[in-house]
């Protein structure tokens, strides 16, 4: 199902304290990854700023709060507001993670890992199949970063991954940051991970730098790409047909020009690799 999807190059997340920049080195980015709630309930100001993303970039909506692990199914308003922006912008692909947000009524604020667990699998791709009634473009999940193992596991997080991608027939964006730092926290072999994963299915990539906390890497967008994140994600291009990657930064945000020097580095890394130009 993912084979088809056009090829957008290096994005990035986009953050309104760089939009000036954004268009003064407009090619330094190919594409734009927009945060969907930050435009489901638009104030004028929102609405004129999409546009004028719209009229300059190809948009890709990441959604965030969408809560699909949700066993009490999911907010048929939220739902519809976010398939209206969908709509409207026509992306080859949009996504959203693997994760709950909200439990009996409560937003908790947060992507919260799921039980490895059959029960959940069948939560998951129950309510993707609710979400495709409402929106019939491509749905890629992203894999989440975790402190918290959750007990009662029955499956690894690998094949639990592998298991809902198969089922739901969903692409992937494998955030290779989030599988270092995972890999760091929980002492997995990340090669043994890749190797459970159907990596056909991988549409695109998120990368950026996380913080050291009393010994835990933190998953806090807020630093430059480590030096292992480059490492595995060339291993990673250059293995599996990816048709995007997107640069993640939310915290201490730099000047743009140490931005455009991490899309520089993943362009070469393509371009080494026949993916982009």
């Amino acid at each position: 199902m993912v084979s088809h999807l056009p090829t957008l190059g290096v994005g990035l997340g986009f953050r309104e304290p760089f939009r000036s920049d954004l268009f003064l080195h407009r090619q330094a980015v190919d594409f734009l990854e927009i945060v969907a709630e930050h435009y489901l309930d638009v104030l004028p100001y929102k609405q004129q700023e999409l546009e004028l993303l719209a009229d300059h970039f190809p948009l890709i909506p990441h959604a965030i709060n969408l809560s699909l692990g949700s066993a009490e199914g999911l907010d048929a308003d939220y739902l519809r507001k976010l398939a209206e922006l969908i709509k409207r912008l026509n992306p080859p692909w949009w996504s959203e993670h693997i994760c709950f947000t909200k439990a009996g009524g409560v937003d908790i604020g947060h992507l919260s890992p799921l039980p490895y667990t059959h029960e959940a699998v069948e939560v998951l791709c129950r309510n993707i199949a609710q979400v495709r009634r409402y929106i019939d473009v491509p749905l890629i999940l992203e894999n989440i970063s975790y402190l918290l193992t959750v007990p009662g596991a029955e499956m690894t997080e690998a094949q639990f991954l592998a298991e809902v991608l198969e089922r739901s027939d969903c692409g992937l964006l494998l955030d290779v940051t989030n599988l270092y730092i995972n890999a760091v926290n929980h002492n997995h072999d990340i090669y043994a991970f890749l190797a459970q994963l159907p990596l056909e299915r991988v549409v695109q990539l998120h990368f950026v730098g996380g913080h050291w906390h009393n010994g835990i890497l933190i998953d806090s967008h807020s630093h430059s790409t480590h030096p292992e994140v480059w490492t595995l994600m060339e291993e990673v291009i250059a293995r599996i047909p990816v048709k995007g990657i997107v640069l993640e930064r939310d915290e201490n945000l730099p000047p743009f020009a140490e931005l455009s020097a991490e899309l520089e580095g993943a362009r070469k890394i393509g371009r080494r690799h026949g993916k982009w130009d």
